[in-house]
């Protein structure tokens, strides 16, 4: 199947360095991360998993579960969870699914044949509570994924999924954010307090909302 923005993430039962997980049931109400990995033991993945558990209260603050996913069995997963540990100075305490069957790789494109049609490419889905998906980006195996700009993105979706607003180019948590075109801007004045910078008709600003 092709995973598009909006369609409903799929659920799976499947065994992991912590034990057998259900997503769904794993996710709660929580927002969701799922990253893949081609293997064990490769370094730029090894580099990846350390800061994501270096950033783990950073994701725990925004109510988010991460999970990783790499084709091999769990016993190389423990294995390889202790080399992450040494080398990047954390503990990895968020589950890595052993998909050696490739069971969730192929139910989330994660195996792209022109990249290998075998291994899983490096992708990164983020995931809604209302299971929808929100965000997909797939890196080439060279680029180490930048986790910070993972938790920007988190931001700005959970803002901008209560309130009318978009944000701009380089946004940054704090910044002002730009009223979305669906509203007027008398509604927007009223709407937003803190006040609406007219720019022009169609672009308009106001401080972030959720901020006192």
């Amino acid at each position: 199947m092709s995973l598009r923005l909006g369609d409903i993430a799929p659920n799976f039962t499947e065994k992991t360095s912590l034990g057998e997980i259900n997503f769904y049931e794993y996710l709660g109400d929580s927002w969701g991360i799922l990253f893949s990995h081609p293997a064990d033991y490769t370094p730029v993945c090894t580099t990846e998993l350390g800061r994501t558990a270096a950033l783990q209260s950073e994701f725990e603050k925004r109510n988010v579960k991460v999970l990783a996913l790499s084709v091999d069995p769990v016993d190389k997963h423990m294995s390889w969870i202790g080399d992450i540990n040494e080398t990047q100075n954390v503990s990895v305490n968020f589950p890595i699914i052993a998909d050696d069957e490739r069971k969730v790789s192929e139910l989330y494109d994660f195996i792209h044949p022109n990249a290998s049609a075998t291994a899983t490419v490096r992708s990164l889905v983020i995931i809604a509570p209302d299971r929808t998906v929100k965000l997909i980006i797939t890196y080439p195996a060279s680029t180490g994924r930048n986790f910070v700009e993972v938790l920007r993105v988190v931001d700005s979706l959970q803002l901008t999924a209560n309130y009318s607003v978009a944000t701009p180019a380089n946004w940054q948590h704090g910044e002002d954010v730009i009223v979305v075109p669906s509203v007027s801007t008398e509604d927007a004045i009223n709407k937003f307090p803190k006040g609406v910078k007219v720019i022009k008709p169609y672009l308009r600003y106001t401080p972030q909302p959720d901020l006192k």
